[in-house]
């Protein structure tokens, strides 16, 4: 619907889109104290049980998907975590700034200047700073992976405890493993559209799609640095048995097309291909993944990038899983599918080990 009203000129897609999430009414729950705040220019909404306790509470941050340009903006901003534990987390959703207002990477450096601010102030609300843990979901997951990356090496704040990554894209170098192949045509995620999505989020010609969907994008070098974290090879087995074959020969390297989506190839966009200097030190993962999601795979790849480097790795796969289904689960009240419960009640079963 989104993109035929905007074909006709009648409304912009990424407007109505907007429109849909700030249509969602605010979360009205009375074991909860909710406040918006401040984090250095950085808007952020305080979910804060209102049960006492002894101790030092846990602190999620939490960053929404919607590809850098939509999602919870407004005052239905809200994270699924927070009707699911009302004792031990206080969870703050960022919102961000939005492209194209807010050209990327604004959003990301949104949620680093956030967190920064609340690692650095944890105490001041009652959180303990060594139980801080970031989340997102979809592109929000990418954000989570890039800020838990962006912190590794930083002395002027407290480790941190974990990270949560939702069905999270991590890579735009191979859009042709298993999954991208599996899902190419299931909603509400498809393969074409994945790359439309980010291209307009980094405001870039959406007309080199189908090129870059082949792979032209990657020169013979660094397809072969690439090739040891990428390679269908370390996709599990089971995962690789419904509707895939291997691709044949890389398209022909084009410079011009690489110039263009050189942003895609950085960490901030693609965390999976970060260094592994870096990989080696992150904290404590949590990935859930969908089967019938072309994220599918960026999910199972990071987590063998980041156990081949000794870092625990909570794994939540969902075999009749799609991709928004986490959503769907926290927010409707209409159609709520049951691989979304069941995500969030291993996510929430997670938080409550931290």
């Amino acid at each position: 619907m989104a993109i035929f009203l905007d074909k006709l000129g009648i409304m912009s897609e990424v407007s109505l889109l907007r429109a849909i999430m700030d249509g969602i009414p605010p979360l009205k729950d009375k074991r909860l104290i909710i406040k918006d705040l401040i984090f250095e220019k950085v808007k952020v909404r305080l979910y804060q049980p209102k049960t006492s306790t002894t101790g030092q509470r846990r602190g999620v941050l939490y960053f929404h998907g919607g590809v850098g340009r939509f999602g919870s903006i407004r005052k239905s901003s809200r994270a699924p975590l927070s009707r699911y534990d009302h004792t031990e987390t206080l969870l703050f959703p960022c919102r961000y700034r939005l492209a194209p207002e807010f050209p990327y990477p604004t959003q990301f450096h949104d949620c680093l200047t956030a967190t920064i601010h609340f690692m650095k102030t944890a105490q001041d609300y009652g959180v303990d700073p060594a139980r801080i843990i970031v989340c997102g979901d979809s592109s929000g997951g990418t954000l989570t992976a890039a800020v838990a990356q962006a912190l590794v090496n930083r002395k002027d704040v407290p480790k941190l405890r974990a990270q949560i990554l939702i069905y999270p894209f991590l890579q735009a170098a191979d859009f042709n493993l298993p999954s991208y192949q599996q899902n190419a045509k299931i909603p509400v995620l498809i393969r074409e559209r994945t790359l439309i999505l980010g291209l307009k989020y980094l405001n870039k010609d959406i007309s080199a799609v189908n090129i870059l969907l082949k792979g032209s994008h990657i020169s013979e070098e660094r397809r072969q640095k690439y090739q040891k974290w990428l390679s269908a090879d370390n996709i599990p087995h089971e995962f690789k048995m419904r509707g895939y074959t291997p691709p044949g020969p890389p398209a022909p390297y084009s410079e011009e097309i690489y110039k263009l989506a050189k942003p895609f190839l950085e960490p901030l966009f693609s965390p999976l291909l970060c260094e592994d200097n870096v990989i080696a030190q992150l904290p404590e993962t949590f990935i859930l993944t969908c089967e019938y999601d072309v994220l599918r795979d960026d999910g199972l790849l990071y987590k063998k990038r980041l156990e081949d480097h000794g870092i625990k790795v909570t794994l939540c796969h969902l075999e009749e899983g799609f991709h928004g289904t986490i959503f769907l689960a926290a927010y409707s009240k209409v159609v709520t599918f049951q691989s979304g419960i069941k995500g969030l009640e291993k996510i929430t079963k997670f938080l409550r080990l931290m």
